[in-house]
């Protein structure tokens, strides 16, 4: 046989064929095209059937994920293989000993011995739960491979944020079948401890895991789960104080996108927003015991969390449920005021931002907008009246920031800034998907829905970017934190540290 026979026969052998089919469907898309003698429509049909075996290959073989965006109609895609995922977190775990009685022991010495350190961003979005970081100057300097990153660690699933108190970092995720509160140090990643419970929510859009962001105070890390389990855990040992079930108490039905808000403390209750009927909307529980305090008003909840504000000279927790904004006294969750504010599909989530003594902002989706509402007081009664209401800014599920009197924040998918006082919009320009936004002195922190990390001037004059680089791959919503100038960002699959300290 000559040569060129040889080589016709190699390229019309059925079996190499259908292994090349099996093995890498390019190379047989490559193999149907070189071989003589077949119709271009033939080899036409038979390249659009490799390319879908292709596409089958990437999701069975090499861990192609594909999920849905903020739209809900497009896709972000990336490379993520659960077995191996949660093997190699499996494995780190019983490296450490990290649910082990002895590493709780380890850890409640460690932190008796260590250097006394800060406890800052204790809460969701920060202190004040406004997304706004004052601690130390941030770096504006951004490299254009990215900022120095001082550690990366896999985490499992769900769209918590972090917290950060005394070198240590708390936040919770879906494992398996299992939502788990963990404690890693903060200085290098290395997991603690966890605290595990049976629990796996998900849903179609945003898929499994827990949704609310722990708090801690005074050394306990109180954490909601997405099916209501509410904990208090020593942020020493991971050791369970006590537990309760909010919607197993009150009443409730699981929201369409689980229980998001994060538990608020205040004074020595905890208060969450379960929905539960008949008067038992909101729940204030013992800090110490976990023993119910009070419950209040009918609302079916939202996805916002509490937040205790001054307004009118008053001290108030003011939250935002599926009809309405609303503020209520912590002593006892009676009603101060509220402001009409439903949305469509009951998807209320960007937190309200305090505006000064007497001006609160509020945005949501799905075309409803923002507006500026203004509380008066007189005596003990208050009312709350609009100041302005318009289209200038739709928080859908991504919260504002203020500065100077100017609101900066993500219009469905594009980053705008709107004036507090008139809702007068002063720009819009950067598209940066459903992503999250933090304030950190005359800059914004863009967090965008594919993983990009985005520096942005705070400045009523223009969009201004100044620097970006990817940080995290696949479909990030999570919102950052920042403690003593590093910045923490995760997603459902890892978490990374970024240095933000200015370089000296």
């Amino acid at each position: 046989m000559t040569p060129n026979n040889q080589s016709t026969s190699w390229r019309r052998s059925r079996k190499i064929l259908v292994l090349a089919c099996v093995v890498f469907p390019p190379a047989a898309v490559a193999l149907v095209w070189s071989r003589p003698g077949s119709g271009i429509f033939r080899k036409l049909a038979f390249s659009l059937g490799l390319a879908v075996l292709f596409v089958v290959h990437l999701f069975a073989f090499y861990g192609l994920r594909a999920e849905l965006d903020g739209t809900g109609m497009s896709l972000i895609f990336s490379f993520h293989n659960p077995q191996s995922h949660y093997e190699a977190i499996e494995k780190r775990g019983g490296e450490t000993g990290a649910t082990s009685v002895q590493a709780a022991v380890r850890g409640a010495v460690q932190a008796a011995s260590a250097p006394q350190a800060s406890a800052y961003w204790t809460d969701y979005r920060g202190p004040g739960r406004d997304g706004s970081y004052e601690q130390t100057p941030i770096r504006t300097d951004w490299p254009a491979a990215g900022l120095p990153e001082i550690w990366r660690q896999k985490v499992g699933g769900g769209y918590a944020s972090v917290v950060i108190a005394e070198g240590r970092l708390f936040t919770i995720e879906q494992r398996r079948g299992e939502e788990v509160l963990a404690c890693y140090d903060f200085e290098n990643g290395a997991e603690i401890w966890t605290n595990r419970w049976q629990a796996n929510f998900e849903e179609p859009m945003g898929g499994p895991g827990p949704r609310a962001t722990p708090t801690w105070h005074e050394g306990t890390v109180y954490a909601l789960g997405g099916e209501g389990e509410l904990r208090a855990v020593d942020a020493a040992t991971g050791e369970t104080l006590w537990r309760r079930n909010v919607i197993d108490d009150t009443g409730a039905r699981n929201l369409t996108w689980a229980m998001a808000g994060s538990p608020l403390i205040v004074g020595d209750k905890v208060i969450v927003l379960p929905g539960g009927p008949h008067g038992k909307s909101i729940a204030a529980y013992d800090t110490r015991s976990g023993e119910p305090v009070w419950t209040s008003l009918d609302d079916q909840q939202a996805y916002t969390s509490p937040m205790e504000v001054t307004l009118a000279g008053r001290r108030q927790i003011v939250l935002v449920s599926a009809p309405r904004m609303l503020a209520i006294d912590a002593e006892d969750g009676r009603l101060l005021w509220d402001y009409p504010w439903k949305t469509s599909y009951d998807v209320n989530c960007a937190q309200p931002l305090i505006v000064d003594d007497h001006h609160v902002f509020i945005s949501s989706g799905y075309g409803h907008g923002a507006a500026l509402v203004k509380i008066t007081r007189e005596g003990e009664q208050f009312r709350a009246g609009e100041v302005w209401k318009n289209l200038s800014m739709k928080n859908k599920f991504n919260s504002s920031v203020l500065r100077d009197g100017y609101v900066y924040g993500l219009d469905e998918a594009i980053l705008a800034c709107v004036n507090a006082r008139t809702g007068k919009r002063a720009w819009k320009g950067g598209r940066y998907g459903f992503g999250q936004v933090l304030l950190a002195g005359e800059h914004l922190i863009v967090l965008t829905e594919k993983g990009d990390l985005v520096l942005v001037k705070a400045t009523p004059e223009s969009h201004q970017e100044l620097a970006r680089f990817s940080a995290l791959s696949g479909k990030t919503w999570n919102t950052p934190a920042i403690a003593e100038g590093r910045l923490i960002v995760r997603n459902q699959t890892e978490m990374v540290c970024y240095d933000l300290r200015v370089r000296e």
